[in-house]
């Protein structure tokens, strides 16, 4: 189910126009810069978006002007991530086409993340998440003491039933409408 579930949002998203995507960017970028958990979050993990994904290019150079301090995600094997401090130079792309993070680089621990921006493919209703299958964020998101939160299009809101497994994210802003 969630196999078809991620080819479907996936085929959608890939579907919006350039000019529908910028718009809908756009909107949730300042959205996001609006939110509580972003004026008062000091360190903030986010992501290197896909081009089907919401673009977080201009989050990043946002977050860096207001003075936070970005992470990024670094993936092993066995689902186990870290996030690491934002460096462009250090950047090459891994095995799934992603910029992440090579040679030495600095990890912080959760407990000194005020906030993750999490990825995600689709989202119920009640804030739980279909990631690409890999289980790294629920892993991480588990024992997280911070805030979370989400940026997502209309088509990714879908009806599924979690997995016990699964961890919402605290707060999901969608297109036009929050949940």
């Amino acid at each position: 189910m969630k196999k078809a579930l991620r080819k479907q949002v996936l085929q959608e998203l890939k579907s919006l126009s350039k000019e529908e995507k910028q718009s809908i960017n756009d909107w949730l970028t300042d959205q996001f810069f609006q939110h509580p958990f972003y004026e008062e979050a000091k360190t903030i993990a986010t992501y290197l978006s896909f081009p089907h994904e919401f673009q977080t290019a201009r989050l990043i150079e946002q977050a860096q002007k207001d003075g936070k301090t970005i992470l990024i995600p670094k993936t092993y094997p066995q689902g186990k991530m870290d996030f690491v401090l934002y460096e462009p130079e250090k950047l090459e792309r891994n095995s799934f086409g992603l910029l992440e993070p090579q040679g030495e680089f600095t990890i912080l621990e959760p407990s000194q993340i005020d906030l993750i921006h999490v990825p995600g493919l689709a989202f119920n209703p009640s804030a739980y998440r279909i990631g690409y299958g890999g289980g790294y964020y629920d892993r991480y998101l588990e024992p997280f003491p911070g805030h979370t939160i989400s940026t997502i299009y209309p088509c990714q809101i879908q009806d599924f039933q979690p997995d016990s497994h699964d961890i919402p994210v605290e707060e999901v802003l969608i297109y036009e409408r929050d949940f």
